[in-house]
């Protein structure tokens, strides 16, 4: 019961505080907001994309609109998450990294999700909170070309983005139950995500073998 309760009340909070911004500077702050997350910042980025779907069911913002706010948001973000990787390097993160709940469990994560998926990783980062604020870093550090950098971590937003925003639409006023849902299954995501994608990548393969001749 006080678990329910603790629940409810920062749920209340989340919620007041993603009004507020949204319905004072709209379009701009959700963009704003999204960047801050990417970047680092305590900002509940699903809830937000959430929230504004549900804004959009509502008929007080444009889904269209919405979504490139918050593909911007997104996109800047990270991308200027790559360059801090580029410039400033692991002196930076290991100073202000634990302010931002930026741990060295979560740098040995990120480090062994690139290990084993290559650039992928800045795809699927969106949806697993903690790498998704370090994969670009990484990528930066490492020397990423722009050109791959962009390629899966823009693409990877437009998904994130949308998934979340049109959950947000479809659900409605139970968009806060919705992200407990997701909050409490999150664990399952990422590999059910992982087998679809695998599958995906054979199925293409089969399918370019076959167009192979003989």
């Amino acid at each position: 019961m006080m678990v329910q309760n603790i629940t409810a009340k920062r749920g209340g909070h989340l919620q007041h505080y993603l009004q507020y911004l949204i319905e004072h500077f709209g379009y701009i702050g959700i963009m704003v907001a999204l960047m801050l997350g990417i970047v680092g910042l305590p900002i509940p980025d699903e809830l937000l994309l959430t929230y504004a779907g549900y804004r959009v069911s509502t008929g007080a913002f444009s889904y269209p609109l919405t979504f490139l706010s918050c593909w911007l948001g997104a996109i800047i973000g990270i991308s200027l998450s790559y360059m801090l990787g580029i410039t400033l390097g692991l002196p930076f993160l290991h100073k202000f990294g634990p302010r931002l709940h930026l741990t060295e469990k979560r740098l040995e994560q990120t480090k062994a999700l690139f290990a084993k998926l290559g650039p992928a990783v800045l795809f699927i980062c969106y949806f697993i909170p903690g790498v998704r604020h370090l994969a670009a870093f990484w990528a930066g550090m490492n020397a990423y070309r722009w050109r791959k950098f962009a390629l899966f971590a823009y693409s990877g937003a437009m998904v994130w983005v949308a998934v979340f925003l049109t959950i947000g639409a479809y659900f409605e006023s139970r968009w806060i139950a919705v992200k407990q849902y997701i909050h409490a299954y999150r664990p399952f995501l990422f590999p059910v995500f992982l087998v679809v994608l695998a599958f995906a990548i054979f199925y293409w393969y089969i399918q370019q073998k076959r167009k192979t001749p003989g």
